[in-house]
């Protein structure tokens, strides 16, 4: 025997805003992106982005990034980003090289474009071979600017494998900013050496870092190969982080873990970004790709 469901008005449950969207990817490092290049402000809440993440009652996703309007002639759109906590982040690396795509794939095709973010102008670049270089501006090597209250130890204001206890343990950190805050650890082990479901989310929230940081875990291979594992700040573990790839670099570089001037490979658990850090210029450079996955229409839902 079957039947109809019947509505009643006091368990009926509004109905759901849809949203159109893309899936894009870097390296398993997942978002969402959401076309508005003909606003402002984002068409979601962080509520909204924070629903659309789940993975169980949502599309799934690290985040859900918006290119919006070019607030002056000096840039071609705005990038902004929702992590899947509801928090705002300054900058992505991944998220930005999807951004990218996304324009190519929305039929706003150049070879590179000036992306306004809160970190300030960054500048992705198409590649021939597929992959996407982004100038990623100036690292901030300042311990207070980046920031944290860990005390300079490095070139009269920087923090290197600074000491501090944390979670139990004493770690040695280093302090950079790729326009958000990363705290550089390295290990001799990445298997043996850390708890990392534990140790991740205690220092993402140590009282040294105000705003709360990334984490970077680093194991170096050799002189021109690191492999890393990464806490997101307001994501938690993900396969790839490169703003913290770039900052893993150029800590490893100034703790004398390996030499300057080369192109490195940083190892994630989504696979390989190439980091140059150009010294004189105090430029660092993100190569790498950044896929489409699928595209729909989903549901904005509250959740449970």
């Amino acid at each position: 025997i079957s039947s109809t469901p019947r509505s009643s008005s006091s368990t009926a449950m509004p109905a759901a805003s849809l949203v159109d969207f893309s899936k894009y990817e870097g390296l398993g490092n997942d978002f969402i992106l959401v076309d508005d290049r003909d606003k402002d402000e984002p068409s979601l809440t962080p509520d909204d982005s924070v629903s659309l993440c789940h993975r169980n009652f949502g599309i799934g996703g690290d985040g859900v990034i918006f290119a919006l309007k070019a607030p002056t002639e000096d840039h071609d759109f705005t990038m902004r980003i929702y992590n899947s906590d509801g928090s705002e982040p300054e900058m992505c690396g991944n998220g930005i090289r999807c951004f990218a795509q996304f324009l190519k794939d929305l039929g706003a095709d150049a070879e590179s474009y000036r992306v306004n973010t809160l970190a300030g102008t960054i500048i992705p670049v198409m590649n021939d071979d597929g992959t996407i270089t982004v100038d990623m501006g100036n690292p901030e090597l300042i311990g207070a600017n980046v920031p944290t209250t860990l005390a300079s130890n490095f070139d009269g204001d920087s923090v290197v494998e600074q000491t501090m206890e944390c979670n139990g343990k004493t770690w040695k950190v280093s302090a950079v900013s790729m326009g958000n805050p990363h705290a550089v650890i390295f290990v001799d082990d990445l298997e043996t050496d850390i708890d990392f479901a534990s140790d991740g989310p205690a220092l993402e929230s140590a009282d040294v870092f105000p705003a709360r940081t990334n984490v970077e875990f680093v194991q170096v291979m050799d002189e021109t190969h690191l492999k890393m594992k990464v806490w997101e700040r307001g994501a938690g573990p993900t396969l790839a982080c490169g703003t913290g790839a770039c900052a893993l670099t150029i800590a490893a570089i100034r703790a004398g873990k390996i030499p300057g001037g080369n192109k490195v490979r940083v190892t994630l658990p989504g696979g390989d970004l190439f980091i140059e850090w150009d010294e004189s210029t105090n430029k660092v450079y993100m190569t790498g790709p950044a896929d489409f996955s699928f595209s729909g229409k989903a549901a904005v839902k509250k959740l449970p």
